[in-house]
């Protein structure tokens, strides 16, 4: 039997439930319906229920048992110490790929954590290796239904994902894959590519072993290894070209058809730095089945261009011709800067009065093989554009900062580069539909 864990309450929504049975910041959750929570599987399972039964434990030891009625689904409003109500699952693996084994030092502590956590897999989409996972882990899935799950396979070959993970039980792990499947628990798959390891046959041999577990496994994406400059001791591996991008693309597309015919799903996807690389244009919308993996980089132009598409056309010359000149700057990385750029000139077209210098930054912090906006740094940013003409304001992509605040990778606050290049900084959000407008600017109004 599994010890009885208490949990932590650090604050109760305004108005909520919690808030009015008299739950406090301060108390300890210990059970719901007489089951001890283990984390936030359990507590987001149990308290769906109409009628439950809560005990809680006040700082002096005082046990409440708390009977509380309301709608389906409702939230009690307690918001906990720590999201998962357990300590985070660090990833026992040593991938020959691994990113953040790619990190320069001195860095802030967070972003060399390795999590391999099946709950950060439901909660917020990160992928999982299965590694980490314990039979107990996947029957409590089954149980609460919880779907989906994403699972970083990157080979279907068990001795080379034991290769590849450096971890003796990486390839047995694959076996949990289809105690998911038989119970119908939805997934998404990730492959991360590396050159002359698991691509070629290898890469042939996992899509059809993955094609097995179709429809449950939604999607798979195929993503190049990230290569930063920090890999001095590190397994060697090699930046992918052109011809190697076409020749993933010609096998992705092959399969896509095959399982479109066969059951009317894409199933395989390649992200967008292929298409790229490969010099060739993104897919159709179609073709992305409903952008199940834009977080592994799975069409994210694609969408951002038919944003695009529809915002332009909306706006027409409803900004007028006869506006003052509007100079602005735009900064983003070098995979999108071709695609900004075509975008940038067709707004230039259309409104004459607006001039739009676009800038590629060159990752200097992690080495140049790194083109993502989303790993760009405040001081490659200000290197490379101090001294360029940036106009009244300079734009930069949303995903250049840190979720919710104004700290780029390197510890850069925004203020501290609108300062430097004494200009104003806006942060355009992920969509087309943003970009435009700001483009256009507040006096742009329909």
């Amino acid at each position: 039997m599994r010890k009885t864990k208490k949990h932590k309450i650090d604050g109760v929504g305004p108005g909520s439930i919690a808030e009015e049975m008299g739950i406090e910041a301060g108390d300890f959750l210990l059970e719901i319906d007489q089951t001890p929570i283990e984390d936030i599987f359990d507590y987001q399972f149990l308290v769906q229920e109409e009628q439950i039964e809560v005990l809680v434990e006040k700082p002096d030891g005082e046990q409440w048992l708390l009977e509380i009625d309301k709608d389906p689904d409702e939230d009690l409003g307690i918001v906990f110490e720590n999201g998962l109500m357990d300590e985070y699952r660090h990833c026992r693996n040593k991938c020959i790929f691994c990113f953040i084994d790619q990190m320069p030092p001195g860095m802030r502590p967070t972003l060399y954590f390795k999590d391999d956590d099946s709950r950060l897999s439901f909660l917020q989409g990160n992928y999982v290796t299965l590694t980490n996972m314990s039979d107990h882990d996947i029957d409590r899935i089954i149980r609460y239904r919880l779907s989906p799950i994403n699972i970083s396979f990157h080979t279907m070959n068990p001795s080379l994902r034991c290769q590849m993970l450096r971890n003796r039980f990486a390839g047995d792990a694959l076996k949990k894959v289809q105690r998911l499947y038989d119970a119908g628990i939805s997934m998404n798959g990730q492959i991360v590519l590396c050159k002359g390891i698991n691509d070629g046959v290898e890469l042939e041999y996992s899509i059809r072993e993955l094609m097995k577990y179709l429809p449950c496994l939604e999607s798979v994406s195929v993503v190049p290894v990230g290569l930063t400059k920090y890999r001095e001791g590190l397994y060697p591996l090699e930046p992918f070209g052109p011809e190697d991008a076409r020749q993933v693309l010609e096998m992705v597309h092959r399969y896509q058809k095959e399982c479109y015919e066969a059951y009317g799903s894409h199933f395989i996807h390649a992200s967008d730095e292929w298409y790229v690389l490969a010099g060739e244009e993104v897919p159709e919308e179609g073709r992305y089945d409903g952008y199940l993996q834009l977080e592994n980089g799975v069409g994210m132009l694609r969408l951002f261009l038919d944003e695009f598409e529809e915002a332009f056309a909306e706006a027409g010359n409803r900004a007028g011709t006869d506006r003052p000149a509007r100079e602005i700057s735009i900064a983003t990385g070098r995979l999108p800067h071709p695609y900004i750029e075509r975008m940038a000139r067709r707004m230039m077209e259309a409104f004459p009065w607006l001039a739009i210098h676009v800038y590629p930054i060159r990752n200097d912090f992690f080495g140049e093989k790194i083109t993502v906006s989303g790993l760009l740094t405040g001081g490659d940013v200000l290197a490379q554009l101090k001294g360029q003409p940036l106009g009244e304001a300079l734009f930069l992509p949303e995903n250049i900062l840190r979720s919710g605040e104004d700290v780029f990778l390197d510890d850069f606050r925004v203020s501290d580069l609108e300062k430097a290049l004494q200009v104003p900084i806006n942060i355009v959000k992920s969509s087309g539909h943003d970009f435009v407008a700001a483009l256009l600017g507040p006096d742009a109004a329909p």
